[in-house]
This record gives structure tokens, C-alpha cells and sequence, in this order.
């Protein structure tokens, strides 16, 4: 087949314009295109008054190899690409694993399920262990805290369960990241099977939502199984058992996993162990550093949750076409370069979305944006944060360079937030206008707050460190000159956003194992190897190849 590109056609085109633009492309008759099938379609708004759907096809035609040959200076035109996954590795047909050769994955995020499925794939009957509750008992537990009809549960909420903490988001399935596999392929064809929508396989920027990321995790909990494998929750890792190891000349690895000793005071025999525990495991990096394990700090970004009406983007973005069903509801994302040298950019925009309570920790306020696959609530929110520094960190840091500082820091601005909010999980709030002045708010203005458990009119330039606060109060207004009515004076800040990235990076050499510990393969986001729900699955999958690979050489 033949993969087209860059087709370009008006908002509003007609049904059958599509396979003219395929003929006119090709410069063929109707009668040699045999088929058409659509493989992304998305949307240049560029100019709001002509706003254009970009298409990209497959199609098969009489006489494909002649008409590549005499198109072969068009640079739409080109072979398919073949994006069917092949298998790296495959156990032994028939084989029986003792309990101590299983491959264990801690974490059933993203990243953990990814492993786990293409481990049980390819034969090797891993073991999956979860901290929380299955998605049905930790989505009651979630919104229960929410609606404070439940108590906080430090084990089962909006970071800790089945599908990790992108199960309350927007589900966004789209990533930067270099995919020259096309493994992001085969999870969205998983996601798919496992009762995703058809259309993420076509979208330029898909997403899920919550509430349908909540029954596609169950189906892929259901395949693994099906395969030999096993999901265990409220199966805690609490240590590392290790032995004193003589790694290949030259390593530097001193250490073997052996096993592990689980919360209800079990352990476990294993050799192989995929740790993906996601980024607020914080006393899972304790350990870590507790056992040995080779850890270092790396980049992160801290700040606010800001709201707009969701009718206020949309207009700002495609102007008169704002509620075009082909549209939407509109994204943004902005980047300010303030003149102190801190960089302010807006981070996991949710188009009609709510803000909700996302703290893993007692007694500390965390916010997380969250949209359901309609987006069709009235506010539209994103983070806007600022990378933390050196300087930030100094007063947290046990020694230059401790990986745990970003711990600290994090925690401490939690707690702030979850003072300042009244002690008991509501989260301060600001008016943009009243933070800009430099001024306490008292009471909200026209836009709503959609903060779960509940908001507490404050003053935020007290969370933050004052160069993040200049920067974003120099940044509103710049990003007003971007998105009309951004600096609207109601518009609400919402604190704190913390959780943008894992603090520190679990080092892995060549083989995607730790680079002091053999047998431990750390991944996804919490690892610091990913940045959002396909990243984390993408790099499931890679892990789970080498690990793979590493279990069918030791047969």
C-alpha cells in the first residue's frame, strides 16, 4: 500500500472530498484506487478564519509500484511503513517457570501493565504487584475523598491503583518521544482491544478520559491473566532483598536482586525485577537509596493550576468555528522565557475538565487536572509551572547533588499548600487579577472553581519561591497576548502543582538495567524514563524486550 500525506481539506468538506483529494494527489482514474483506509487526521488552525483538516491515508491502487516509481519526487507519496510489533524474545513452548525465575513487575501503571502484558506475551508468566486497589474499589475510594464522603486513603487515590496516576487525567496519548519501532502503535491497538475507542488510532492527539482508561485497564489486567500471568494488589514492596554480586569486569555492579519483602510481611523469590512505581512512590525511592541502589536527582517543575472558561478557549482558538463538532473543545500550550532567567510553561492542559485533589501523602494539597473523554465540563485548566533549581533545592539537599532533595521540596511545598488551604485538603486558591496585584483573594469572581474535595480563597506568592512567583506574574500577561482573554481577572490559580515529573532518574546502562544492580530493570515515569501514559507504555514494552531477552538466554 501507499501512504499519503498532507492532504489538506476545509473544515467543513463534504464526505466524499476525501477520495477526490486521493485521485487528484495520485493523478489517477477512480477506477484504479481499490481502497482507502484513513490513518490520522488532524487539525491546522493556524488561520481561525481558515481552519483546515490535515489527512493522512493508506491506499491500495492498480499498478502501485509503476506510480510510485513516476511520483517518486512527491514527497506524499511513499510506501506504507510496516508497524506490525514482532516479538523479541519467546519462552520455550511448554516451559514451566519455578516461582523464583517468574519475572516480577512492581507497578501496575502504564508502564508496569505494558511490561507485563509483553512479557506474558512472549510467554514468561510474570508476576504483577500493586501497592493500591483495583481501578473499580480505588475509583470508589478517589471519589469518596473527593466528595468527602470518604476518609483520605494513603494507598488507594489518585496516584496509588490500578492504571496509575494517569487513570485520573485527560488521557492523553500522544508523546514527543522517538519512536522509530512504532511501539507507540501497538499500544494504542492494545488500548483498543482492551475497549479504547476506535478513533485514537486516527487522531492526531488522542486521548481516552478517565472513566473509559478505568475499563480499558481492567482489559488489559484480564489478558494478562488470561496468558499465565498474575496481578496482585495491595502488594506493597517495602525492601529489596539483595546478595553481594560479581558483575561483568568493568560494571560496577555489586549487588543481585533475590527477592522481595512485601507490606503484609511475605516475601518473594525473584531474579528479574521490572520497577515501575510511578513518580509519588517517595518511600519506594527511600528504599531504594536505603538498599544502595544507584539513584540521582534530575529535572523538575513546580507551580499552580489555572482555569479559564472552556468557551473562552475555544473562541480564542477557532474563532467563529468555536463548537465545531470536528473541533472540540480547544488546547493550548505556552512557553515564557522571563526575563530573571526562569523559564514558565503551561503542562497537561485539560480541555472541559476539572481540577482535582491528587495528594499521595496525609496532610498535604496536591492538584492534578482530570477531563472525561467528552470534555465537555465548563472550565478548561493546565499546570503552569517553573523548573525548580539549584538554589531551590539547596535548603532540602542532605549533600550537593542528593537525589531525595526533590523529595523534600516537593513535600514541603505540600504541606504549605494543605495549611494554607485550612488543614483539611482544600486547596488555596487565587483570582489572577489579585495575584498579579500582589494581593490576598477573598472571595471568587465570575469562574468557578472545580477543585475537589473543596477551595479556600489565600494567597499563593507564599508557596512558591519568589523567582517562580515573578516569573509567572511576568508571564500572564504575555501568554493574554497569545490566548485572547487569558489574563481574565477571574480566572483562578489553584495550588499546588507538584507532581509534574519524577524528582530523580533510577540510572540503567545499555541494558536497561540499574547500573549497580543486577536484576533490577527500573522504568516509566516514576523511574524517570517517561513523561505521560504512551511514553510510560512505550518504554513498558522496551523493558520488557530486554528482560525478555535476558530470561530466554538464562533457559
Amino acid at each position: 500500500m501507499l501512504r499519503l500525506s498532507e492532504l489538506r481539506l476545509p473544515l467543513d468538506h463534504g464526505p466524499d472530498d476525501l477520495e477526490q483529494a486521493v485521485l487528484r494527489c495520485l493523478k489517477i482514474p477512480p477506477a484504479r484506487l481499490l481502497r482507502c483506509q484513513l490513518v490520522k487526521r488532524s487539525v491546522d488552525a493556524r488561520r481561525r478564519d481558515r481552519i483546515q483538516l490535515i489527512y493522512s491515508v493508506d491506499v491500495a491502487v492498480d499498478g502501485e509500484a509503476a506510480l510510485l516509481r513516476r511520483r517518486n519526487g512527491d514527497r506524499r507519496i511513499r510506501q506504507t511503513p510496516d508497524t506490525h510489533y514482532r516479538y523479541v524474545a519467546q519462552a520455550p513452548e511448554g516451559s514451566v517457570w519455578a516461582s523464583e525465575q517468574r519475572p516480577v513487575v512492581v507497578g501496575a501503571g502504564p508502564c508496569g501493565y505494558f511490561a507485563a502484558l509483553l512479557l506474558a506475551q512472549m510467554g514468561f508468566r510474570p508476576l504483577l504487584l500493586e501497592r493500591g486497589q483495583p481501578v473499580k474499589q480505588r475509583t470508589a475510594d478517589t471519589f469518596g475523598f473527593w466528595r468527602r464522603t470518604a476518609e483520605f486513603n494513603p494507598e488507594s487515590n489518585a496516584q496509588f491503583g490500578e492504571g496509575g496516576a494517569g487513570t485520573f487525567s485527560d488521557g492523553k496519548l500522544y508523546s514527543q518521544v522517538s519512536d522509530p519501532d512504532h511501539y507507540g502503535c501497538k499500544v494504542l491497538e492494545e488500548l483498543v482491544a482492551c475497549g479504547a475507542n476506535r478513533e485514537i488510532l486516527t487522531q492526531h492527539r488522542p486521548h481516552i478520559g478517565t472513566f473509559k482508561l478505568a475499563t480499558v485497564v481492567r482489559g488489559l489486567r484480564a489478558k494478562i491473566e488470561a496468558l499465565g500471568g498474575e496481578v496482585r494488589f495491595d502488594s506493597r514492596v517495602d525492601q529489596l532483598l539483595l546478595e553481594p554480586c560479581a558483575g561483568p569486569h568493568g560494571s560496577g555492579k555489586s549487588q543481585q536482586v533475590v527477592g522481595l519483602s512485601l507490606s503484609d510481611g511475605t516475601s518473594l523469590l525473584c531474579r528479574q525485577v521490572v520497577f515501575a512505581p510511578g513518580h509519588s512512590a517517595r518511600d519506594s525511592f527511600q528504599m531504594l537509596q536505603e538498599a544502595g541502589v544507584a539513584l540521582e536527582a534530575k529535572p523538575f517543575a513546580v507551580g499552580f493550576r489555572i482555569e479559564h472558561p472552556q468557551a473562552l478557549v475555544d473562541e480564542a482558538r477557532w474563532g467563529l468555528n468555536a463548537g465545531h463538532p470536528l473541533l472540540g473543545s480547544a488546547e493550548y500550550k505556552l512557553v515564557h522565557h522571563a526575563e530573571n532567567g526562569r523559564c514558565v510553561y503551561s503542562f497537561c492542559m485539560c480541555p472541559g475538565g476539572l481540577v482535582v485533589g491528587a495528594t499521595s501523602e496525609k496532610g498535604r494539597v496536591v492538584t492534578n487536572g482530570m477531563s472525561q473523554h467528552s470534555r465537555n465540563e465548563r472550565n478548561a485548566n493546565a499546570a503552569l509551572v517553573v523548573p525548580v533549581d539549584e538554589d531551590d533545592l539547596a535548603a532540602y539537599s542532605a549533600w550537593p547533588g542528593d537525589p531525595l532533595a526533590g523529595l523534600a521540596f516537593q513535600r514541603a511545598l505540600e504541606h504549605k499548600a494543605f495549611v494554607l488551604g485550612g488543614a483539611d485538603y482544600s486547596a488555596p486558591v487565587q483570582r489572577l487579577q489579585d495575584f498579579l496585584a500582589g494581593r490576598s483573594t477573598t472571595e471568587l469572581g465570575a469562574i468557578g472553581a472545580s477543585y475537589q474535595p473543596g477551595v479556600s480563597p489565600s494567597d499563593l506568592r507564599s508557596l512558591l519561591p519568589m523567582p517562580m512567583v515573578e516569573a509567572l506574574q511576568e508571564a500572564l500577561p504575555c501568554f493574554a497576548r497569545r490566548i485572547k482573554g487569558y489574563d481574565h481577572p477571574d480566572a483562578l490559580l489553584t495550588a499546588v502543582e507538584t507532581r509534574t515529573s519524577s524528582p530523580l532518574r533510577i540510572p540503567r546502562d545499555e541494558h536497561f538495567e540499574s547500573i549497580n544492580t543486577v536484576g533490577l530493570t527500573p522504568a516509566g515515569e516514576g523511574a524517570g524514563y517517561a513523561g505521560g501514559i504512551l511514553s510510560a507504555a512505550i518504554d513498558g514494552i522496551r523493558v520488557a524486550e530486554a528482560v525478555g531477552l535476558r530470561l530466554g538466554s538464562s533457559r
